[in-house]
This record gives C-alpha cells, sequence and structure tokens, in this order.
C-alpha cells in the first residue's frame, strides 16, 4: 500500500522531534493517533522505523532512508501546492499560541485544529514551553499572543477560563482502595512522583501542604514512561488527570476520583494591551468552544 502524505509528515515530525509526545504536538495531533498511523505505515512497508526505547524515538537504518526520501516528497509537494499562492500568502496572518505539555496534547490537538478549520486564512503556530513560568514569560516578552495555561496565571496577564480538569488518582489493577478516595488517605499512601525541584513536584507539594497530608514516595521520576510503569509494575499509584487516562494507559489501571473532587482549571491567557485580530478571533473561538467557561485573573 503507497503511503499517505499524513503518514509521511508524521514520521518526519517524529525525526525532527525526537519525541512522539512532542512530534504529535508540533503537528496538532493526539499522540495515540499519531502512533497509530505510524505503526500502519510499518506494517504497509514491512520495516520497523522507529526505536521506541525510553523516552526518545529514535529512527533505525530503515526509518532513516525513509524519512530522507519522505523529505523529498514532502518538499516536492510543497512546491507544487506554493504554485500561484503568493498573492493568498501575503493576506495570511499567523498567531501565536504557546502551551505546557500537559495541554499540548489533551486542550491545543482539539481546539488548534478546530479554529484552522474554521479560519483557514490563519496560520496558528502553536509554541512548547516546559513550565507554567516559561510560557509566562513569552507572554509578557511577546514571544506569544495567546497561552493554554493552568490558571491561576501571574497578575500582569489575563486569562479566561475554559474548563476544569479533574485531578485522579491512577492506581495498578486490584488496588483495595475506596472510590472515591478521601483525600486523607493521601496520608502514607504509596505514590510515584516527579523529582524535588521539578515543577510539576512544586505543585504536588503545594497541594499536599494544603491538604496536610503527606504521600510515601516509591518512585520519583519525571520520565512519563518510567512514571507509567511504577503503576502498570504495581510499585505505586500516580496523581494525573482524568482526560490524560486512557490516552496514557490504555485501560491497564484503575482511576479513582477524590472526596471532595480536586479540580484544576484551564484557560487561555494573555498580554495586557490590544491583540491581533487573528489572536483575538482565536481567543472568541476558545470561548465558544468551551460554552461553560467564566472570565477568569
Amino acid at each position: 500500500m503507497t503511503p499517505t502524505l499524513q503518514q509521511l509528515r508524521y514520521l518526519v515530525a517524529v525525526a525532527d522531534c525526537r519525541s512522539i509526545t512532542a512530534a504529535a504536538c508540533s503537528v496538532y495531533i493526539a499522540q495515540p493517533a499519531l502512533s497509530r498511523s505510524i505503526q500502519s505505515l510499518e506494517r504497509d512497508l514491512g520495516v520497523t522505523l522507529l526505536d521506541r526505547r525510553g523516552r526518545r524515538a529514535t529512527l533505525t537504518a530503515e526509518g532513516t532512508r525513509v524519512v530522507r526520501l519522505a523529505r523529498t516528497v514532502l518538499d516536492a509537494v510543497g512546491a507544487i501546492e506554493d504554485v500561484g499562492t503568493a498573492r493568498r500568502s501575503a493576506l495570511r496572518a499567523t498567531v501565536n499560541v504557546a502551551a505546557t505539555p500537559a495541554l499540548c496534547g489533551v486542550i491545543a490537538a482539539d481546539l488548534v485544529p478546530s479554529f484552522v478549520e474554521r479560519h483557514p486564512e490563519i496560520d496558528v503556530r502553536l509554541l512548547r514551553h516546559d513550565s507554567r513560568e516559561a510560557l509566562e514569560r513569552a507572554l509578557v516578552d511577546g514571544g506569544a499572543e495567546l497561552g493554554l495555561v493552568h490558571l491561576p496565571v501571574d497578575q500582569e496577564l489575563s486569562a479566561y477560563r475554559l474548563q476544569d480538569r479533574e485531578i485522579v488518582l491512577i492506581s495498578p489493577p486490584g488496588s483495595e482502595l475506596p472510590d472515591p478516595v478521601p483525600l486523607r488517605m493521601l496520608g502514607g499512601l504509596r505514590v510515584v512522583l516527579p523529582p524535588p525541584g521539578t515543577g510539576r513536584r512544586t505543585e504536588l507539594e503545594a497541594m499536599f501542604g494544603r491538604l496536610g497530608v503527606r504521600p510515601l514516595a516509591v518512585a520519583e521520576n519525571d520520565e512519563r514512561p518510567a512514571a507509567r510503569t511504577g503503576v502498570t509494575e504495581e510499585r505505586g499509584s500516580l496523581i494525573g488527570y482524568r482526560d490524560s487516562v486512557f490516552r496514557v494507559f490504555h485501560h491497564r489501571v484503575e482511576v479513582r476520583s477524590f472526596s471532595p473532587p480536586l479540580l484544576r482549571p484551564v484557560g487561555i491567557a494573555y498580554p495586557p494591551g490590544p491583540l491581533s485580530a487573528a489572536a483575538r478571533s482565536f481567543l472568541v473561538h476558545a470561548r465558544h468552544s468551551a460554552p461553560a467557561g467564566a472570565p477568569a485573573s
């Protein structure tokens, strides 16, 4: 079967980003969908294109050859598509939207494609920032006009609340825990945590402090595959977001809400002052895509 241009674009994205997660973010698609597309390409070609050991995805010898040929094909297709578009390109607008890794493949994967479909005259550049602090600096310094981020944000910025993400307990199968889990039971519970000093660990420690609980860290690792393994090998539970569970674990775990529920708001942030017409259009689209949203600061 002949490879599709979409499959070739996804493979080249992985080659450029050296990570399936980052590649999915760069082409505005959910990670499982990108993985399935490349696996389908491998089956059709009868070769292994990616070495998926560890967090990064590296090209095999066959993968390197296919990527080299794919770049040639995609360059040729791009040149064909450029014929007669110079005038239209001059009329196009661009909006830079920043997102943290936690939201890049969850919110942005839905919001950006639906916006582009509604506004084909506007290009969206999705900029990935590893922390909320880095994202906020990009907004203040002009590196991006809009940012998808967990709220609250710096007082220099304005924000519109889009939705709430539920924080849940992700445990190995057969865990003898009630559902929902009383928050007090986090005290002494065996959990997999990010390493001390990381942004995610700092946020979790602040939450534990507010709740007055102290879980038992059975592993400390910021690598997503290692954190997943800590749960699937029954070393401990993981604290995460319900909307990411299936994408990461594929029903191989037990998911429990907390009592009372733990919700974290997600919003779109922007700096003070006038926004470009493209940014205003994106903001309006985001608001209409989240009817339950409410202004937040």
